[in-house]
């Protein structure tokens, strides 16, 4: 069930995300005001690829607390989303950094991602659905 507990984790993320570009399009006339994005899909796919080079990795044991100890990972799980403020860009002379013709077109974008995802939640719910009435 990995895929559906990160189908559940981007659902998360895309609301955290909508939430986030809804604020830079509410403040877009505001003065000094710096737009903010959500950071994932990098430290998702940093730990995926970090899980999937230690699962290749031949298995080591320590047998003494001050050995080497093989490398860790953040499971996937973990990973959390973030959310980072852009302080170092103006667009316009009032310090206002929001372009609102990206910051719409992130909007929707987020919104067919999570629609997609609900999609998929819904269709693997269906499959299971199936096999449990065949049973």
């Amino acid at each position: 069930m990995k895929s559906l507990h990160m189908l559940e984790r981007g659902m998360d993320t895309a609301m955290l995300r909508r939430n986030v570009l809804a604020n830079n399009i509410a403040n877009v006339d505001v003065p000094h005001f710096k737009r903010s994005e959500v950071i994932f899909e990098a430290a998702l796919k940093r730990s995926l690829d970090q899980e999937k080079a230690i699962e290749s990795e031949p298995s080591i044991r320590t047998t003494h607390e001050r050995h080497i100890a093989r490398r860790q990972f953040e499971p996937f799980r973990d990973v959390q989303p973030g959310v980072h403020t852009d302080y170092m860009s103006s667009m316009r002379n009032d310090g206002n950094n929001v372009d609102i013709e990206d910051e719409v077109a992130k909007l929707v974008r987020n919104q067919m991602q999570y629609s997609l995802m609900v999609d998929r939640i819904g269709g693997t719910f269906r499959q299971l659905n199936t096999l449990i009435r065949m049973a």
